[in-house]
């Protein structure tokens, strides 16, 4: 266990009145942590897209098979996951530490009922830590200051960006944000990123998010969310449905319209 520092900031502002992606995504999932707006949202997206309970889920199974390889085949012990979202089974912590218990890991999010639960995301294994920072991604100075208090900088990180970048909408704004991360950080450091790729469908559903309150979302080309690994040496089997990405049985269904990879950086 950490030190505390999730009780920095002040547990407030929680607005139940209008939906949240961190919460709605919760709801999805099958959780709990979620108000009636959430939920409101949440079930008008799944009937207007379906695949979003899919997208949900084999996000959450990508996160653990690429945590899990970066950890063990690629040797990484720091990992920055930004846009945490609410806890849940097999958090970066759980399985990361569950490869090497002095794996170190900090959890970064701006939604004031993450920062509430951020208890729970900050039970480690003895010999290595959790931390909580509460801050927009898009601050990436103020996140790497506050992570540095528990990451080494001059050491390899993974940095996590799953289902999030969709908030940032212009494209060329979104890869200079992913930069300003990895140009901090030495070589040998990697890019774990999924998002929607855009069809007639994601983009309906899209505009539906943002019409029924919450933070605009948007779905890319995933030739654009290709760019985002520009300069990175992809690892294998590179960019596609994260539903192929080294999938541990036989694939059921169709694969997801959430693309994503995870690239080295030299």
């Amino acid at each position: 266990m950490t030190d505390g520092r999730d009780s920095r900031m002040p547990v407030d502002g929680i607005d139940t009145s209008t939906p949240h992606s961190a919460r709605v995504w919760n709801y999805w999932l099958g959780g709990k942590d979620n108000y009636e707006v959430d939920r409101r949202l949440g079930a008008t997206m799944e009937e207007l897209y379906p695949q979003i309970i899919d997208i949900a889920r084999a996000s959450r199974a990508f996160q653990a098979r690429a945590v899990r390889y970066l950890a063990g085949e690629a040797g990484i012990r720091q990992f920055l996951d930004l846009g945490t979202g609410l806890p849940t089974a097999n958090s970066t912590h759980e399985v990361a530490q569950g490869v090497d218990p002095t794996s170190r890991i900090v959890y970064v999010d701006n939604d004031p009922i993450v920062l509430a639960h951020a208890r729970a995301l900050l039970t480690s294994r003895p010999e290595g830590a959790t931390d909580y920072v509460h801050a927009d991604l898009r601050d990436s100075g103020t996140v790497l200051r506050e992570a540095a208090r528990t990451l080494d900088l001059d050491r390899p990180v993974a940095v996590m960006v799953l289902s999030t970048l969709g908030h940032v909408a212009d494209s060329d704004e979104a890869a200079a944000l992913l930069r300003s991360y990895l140009d901090a950080l030495p070589a040998g450091s990697h890019l774990m990123l999924c998002d929607t790729i855009e069809t007639p469908e994601t983009r309906a559903g899209s505009d539906e998010y943002a019409d029924g309150g919450a933070m605009p979302y948007i779905s890319r080309p995933k030739e654009v969310v290709a760019t985002f690994a520009d300069g990175l040496e992809l690892v294998e089997p590179g960019f596609g449905s994260i539903s192929l990405w080294r999938p541990e049985g036989p694939v059921e269904g169709e694969p997801v319209d959430q693309w994503g990879f995870v690239a080295a950086k030299r």
